[in-house]
């Protein structure tokens, strides 16, 4: 493939060629197995990742934070806290100034549109950690172990069951791009963003896949691959809570759900689960159950990110 990638932003997937996405998966793929080996990678050595946070993190910070000293290089914590951006610098001076200190910038944080205006302005490479729209990294993580156990992505069923949220929207957007067949299970009104609804079925309809928002979580599990679900209310959405919890109990990851879905099915949940709530304690911890080794996966794809863009 071998498809030059320095200097390149990650804001979203749907900016990614197919044979980008695949590249990342492949580098992780040797990566994780070169580290399992005992191998040393480190192609970062000197290199600098600024991280700025507007939202909490457990698994965001800890895995590009060890990706970047195990690829022999350092990460820069920055919270909102710590930064002038909260007494009014703007965006666009922000990654000016960043953009002569560091060699990347990897910002989670709530509006994409800040990570949109930030990369614009940036002269090094910008990396979504997670948006209120958009969680890329996460997402291409999940298709690195899909495809670990599976062997494959191209025509896999992949259902997500859910709040149409800034999840579904990446997971839509790269299993499009792996010619996968995603839908989406949701109440009416909590569906989708139309806008990423067209741009993943434009992707789809280049790769063989098909992206389809559906009502009925269990005919819309019948024969999955996967089965994946998230938070009800994600970070900022707390006040909403209840009033989202009522309409999305009907469709709660419960062992009657994966037994529609059929053994063959994983489950998959990007963490923090809420237990007892959008999924219950026998699915997560059960045999179907691949959380842990999606979560560790995080490093892996964020190593070969990291690797190819800086």
């Amino acid at each position: 493939m071998a498809v030059d990638m320095r200097g390149k932003d990650l804001v979203s997937i749907h900016d990614l060629s197919r044979e980008e996405v695949m590249q990342i998966l492949e580098t992780a793929r040797w990566l994780k197995m070169h580290q399992k080996a005992g191998g040393v990678f480190t192609p970062l050595v000197g290199k600098t990742l600024g991280m700025i946070f507007h939202k909490p993190s457990t698994r965001t910070r800890l895995s590009f934070q060890v990706a970047m000293y195990q690829l022999g290089g350092q990460a820069i914590f920055l919270s909102a806290q710590d930064m002038q951006l909260k007494r009014g610098e703007s965006i666009a001076d922000t990654a000016r100034v960043l953009s002569r200190y560091l060699d990347g910038i990897m910002i989670r944080t709530f509006a994409h549109a800040d990570v949109v205006e930030l990369a614009r302005y940036a002269t090094i490479p910008v990396i979504n950690g997670l948006t209120d729209l958009l969680h890329p990294c996460q997402a291409l993580s999940d298709l690195f172990t899909i495809s670990e156990k599976k062997g494959r992505l191209e025509g896999l069923r992949l259902v997500y069951v859910g709040d149409g949220n800034n999840m579904a929207h990446s997971l839509m957007l790269g299993g499009a791009k792996a010619g996968m067949h995603v839908v989406v299970a949701t109440p009416p009104g909590f569906e989708p963003n139309d806008d990423v609804v067209r741009w993943a079925q434009e992707d789809a309809a280049l790769t063989g896949g098909s992206v389809d928002i559906v009502h009925d979580p269990m005919a819309a599990v019948r024969g999955a691959d996967v089965v994946y679900t998230d938070v009800w209310a994600s970070m900022g959405e707390e006040a909403e809570h209840d009033r989202k919890a009522a309409s999305l109990r009907p469709y709660q990851v419960n062992q009657a759900l994966m037994n529609a879905a059929g053994p063959q099915a994983l489950f998959m949940h990007c963490l923090p689960a809420h237990r007892g709530e959008e999924v219950t304690d026998e699915v997560i911890d059960g045999p179907q159950s691949v959380v842990w080794d999606q979560a560790e996966n995080r490093l892996h794809v964020q190593k070969a990110i990291l690797a190819l863009v800086m």
